[in-house]
């Protein structure tokens, strides 16, 4: 196996994932259907939901293309010891990206700067397979940031970006409401009920179950919370907007109205690299 057909793998298995997520939202929308639930308000806000992809994908095609390639250059002429492409090198490596995951994404609710582009992810008040795509423009950069130890220990980018395509890809089932609990799999890995809590705004459901396909870490690290009663979602500040602007970049406002009236650079500082909702 080499590096790069494990990428092209990788991309036929994130396809599948896409395809058992549109199963999921066929489901989703013929339910709303018969229960007589398919509000003029649901579709806007799934339309919200899909018109983040638009920044999303401009930043991807515009910046990260250009990052990207600064990573494998660097690979390619500074990285002399690469770890070989195997089954088994491939695992390791699909685990490690896993972890690298959970840590990239519980991160990224601890520190203002960039809670400001994953709350987009969160700020829906529906959850539906549609969710599973709404991303905050420069969410992909703090991933690669966080990927960088992986390729300099010598695993090839191809590997590390084609299995942050498969933690990706296998979260797009999760964001639905029409699948219940698993039994034993619940115990190992990420399901539709872990990622509810996920998204629950409830006090109880805060900032838990951060995993991409495993739970373990959230057990191991002591972020796991079971789904009870049914989550409230979206955030915990009251934003129930579906203007495509206003999503996109719903945190930053608040955001540089807080560093404007900063007094020290210490707030500054705070503000930008505390915790969402750090007050002096």
């Amino acid at each position: 196996m080499t590096s790069e057909s494990f990428f092209t793998l990788s991309e036929r298995i994130d396809e599948v994932f896409f395809f058992i997520g549109a199963a999921v939202l066929l489901i989703e929308v013929l339910e709303a259907i018969f229960k007589g639930n398919l509000r003029k308000k649901t579709l806007m806000e799934m339309l919200a939901s899909a018109s983040t992809q638009i920044p999303f994908l401009l930043v991807e095609i515009f910046v990260m293309t250009f990052a990207y390639g600064v990573l494998y250059m660097v690979s390619a002429n500074f990285v002399s010891w690469q770890i070989p492409t195997t089954w088994v090198t491939v695992i390791v490596a699909l685990i490690l990206v896993d972890l690298t995951y959970y840590w990239e994404h519980r991160i990224a609710h601890q520190v203002r700067l960039l809670w400001t582009q994953h709350a987009v992810h969160h700020s829906s008040r529906d959850y539906n397979i549609i969710t599973s795509i709404r991303f905050g423009p420069f969410e992909s950069l703090w991933a690669l940031i966080m990927h960088i130890p992986l390729v300099l220990i010598g695993f090839a980018p191809d590997v590390v970006f084609g299995c942050s395509l498969i933690v990706l890809g296998y979260q797009t089932w999760l964001h639905t409401e029409v699948i219940g609990k698993l039994g034993p799999l619940e115990w190992v890995l990420n399901t539709p009920s872990h990622h509810r809590v996920h998204h629950g705004a409830d006090a109880k459901y805060l900032d838990k179950n951060y995993g991409g396909i495993l739970i373990i870490w959230d057990r191991m690290f002591g972020s796991f919370q079971v789904e009870e009663e049914r989550p409230r979602y979206g955030l915990t500040t009251d934003f129930d907007s579906q203007n495509p602007i206003k999503v996109w970049f719903s945190e930053l406002p608040a955001l540089m109205k807080d560093l404007r009236n900063a007094k020290s650079g210490q707030e500054v500082w705070m503000r930008l690299f505390g915790r969402p909702g750090w007050k002096p």
